[in-house]
């Protein structure tokens, strides 16, 4: 059966949210898709291309409003709905692999200064948060009760 970019991208997230990124190898989308590897090269360049793929699925219903406080709420619940998801975006956008777009729009309702910071904020304090659960959740540690009102503080410190 061929499969389309849209399945090679739902592939590589079920991938991401059972394994982890550091686990989420062309080999094992393939795997899950029932391929050899060489054929997700027919959708995508590169790992780097599907992990662009993959940040734009995460983010994809995220819209900048003129609320600021309800963007970046809306950005953080996207990226925690999959394992490492605050990661996959965290990479593409370093590397200008596709999320910069939505960076763009909200610079164009806000300001640079003010969109870098907030979303560096958002991405950096929701890969902190999904880091502090999985540790949590295997014992590692305990569970911090304040990261929802702590992001929620951060924001209104940025967006005053």
């Amino acid at each position: 059966m061929a499969h389309s970019l849209d399945d090679v991208i739902s592939g590589a997230l079920r991938v991401l949210d059972r394994y982890g990124l550091e686990f989420c190898s062309m080999r094992r989308v393939a795997g899950e898709l029932g391929v050899q590897p060489s054929a997700l090269y027919h959708h995508v360049k590169d790992k780097q291309t599907l992990l662009a793929h993959m940040a734009a699925r995460i983010v994809r219903e995220v819209e900048v409003g003129d609320d600021l406080i309800a963007f970046a709420h809306d950005l953080r619940a996207a990226m925690l709905t999959l394992r490492d998801g605050a990661e996959v975006v965290a990479t593409a956008s370093a590397f200008r692999l596709g999320v910069s777009d939505l960076e763009a729009d909200l610079a164009r309702r806000s300001s640079p200064d003010l969109a870098r910071t907030l979303w560096i904020y958002v991405v950096g304090h929701t890969q902190a948060t999904q880091l502090h659960r999985q540790a949590s959740n295997l014992g590692v540690i305990e569970a911090d009760p304040d990261l929802d009102a702590s992001f929620a503080r951060g924001l209104a410190i940025i967006c005053g």
